[in-house]
């Protein structure tokens, strides 16, 4: 995923006729009283036991035809007692978004209903390709998250934050969501 996110910045960075800025993945680290989950899009596991890994949803990648093979599909997860790998490296380390209870309860609540939108596409013409931050942009946004003082950290860029933003205050029906 990291080499991908250099191709592509540094294309988007040219075409704009800036530097490449530093590509950031997001993910989530939901505390309630019930336990710990990791919310996260991740590239499907080899094996197929979803449930092991908290599969909510999947979705397609690049292309809705191309996702009868698990190379090119995505995971929705929201993970009891998860694993985030890459924790360790957020930069700035990890901010704290909410610690309202019932904000984290219908967050994980609505993992499950993420749009399936094609990623790495604007499929909704936002300006930005759906992606991992789109998911976890559109889940804070629905779950009533203030996002005014949430950002990527200076100097870097987290693409498809915006296109989940503008998905999740479109109150459109969800068959406006799963058009090709």
């Amino acid at each position: 995923m990291r080499l991908n996110g250099r191709i592509y910045e540094g294309i988007k960075a040219r075409r704009e006729r800036r530097r490449p800025a530093a590509i950031y993945h997001t993910a989530l680290q939901v505390h309630t009283t019930t336990g710990r989950f990791v919310v996260e899009t991740m590239w499907p596991s080899p094996d197929l036991d979803t449930g092991s890994r908290g599969v909510v949803a999947e979705g397609a990648v690049f292309s809705r035809r191309l996702a009868r093979f698990r190379t090119f599909r995505y995971e929705v997860r929201c993970w009891r007692e998860g694993i985030l790998p890459d924790a360790g490296d957020a930069v700035d380390g990890p901010q704290t978004v909410s610690t309202d209870s019932e904000t984290t309860r219908r967050l994980l609540d609505l993992a499950d209903d993420v749009p399936p939108l094609v990623w790495g596409r604007d499929q909704l013409r936002t300006g930005e390709m759906w992606n991992s931050n789109s998911v976890i942009s559109w889940l804070l946004v629905r779950s009533g998250v203030p996002m005014e003082d949430i950002a990527a950290p200076g100097h870097g860029r987290a693409p498809g934050w915006e296109a989940g933003l503008i998905i999740a205050n479109n109150k459109s029906d969800s068959s406006t969501l799963t058009s090709a």
